[in-house]
């Protein structure tokens, strides 16, 4: 293997599931400002993570609903209130040809 290949702050640190509050300690580069314990009593290097192996309904098998027709709703009506304001924008500007 190649030598000093690692950054110098490869360490072990705690990653954290903040949708379930899972964790687990393993080395890692990546930067943080957190702090917290781990079961041994001592403290590491804290990374907070959106989603992992925990949650993720890929590894879990449980699907989780999402508010998707809320969405849609939504997007409908930015479209029709954008459709709106291009027609008053052709109307205005044939108006000014006319005159």
């Amino acid at each position: 293997m190649k030598s000093d290949i690692h950054p110098k702050s490869y360490r072990l640190m705690i990653f954290r599931d903040s949708s379930d509050g899972q964790q687990f300690l393993t080395r890692s580069c990546a930067s943080t400002n957190l702090t917290g314990k781990w079961e041994d009593g001592q403290e590491y290097p804290l990374y907070l993570m959106g989603i992992s192996s925990f949650s993720h309904p890929f590894y879990t098998g449980q699907q989780k609903f999402v508010d998707t027709a809320g969405r849609v709703d939504k997007f409908a009506q930015r479209a029709a209130k954008t459709a709106e304001m291009q027609a008053a924008k052709a109307a205005a500007g044939a108006k000014k040809k006319k005159a």
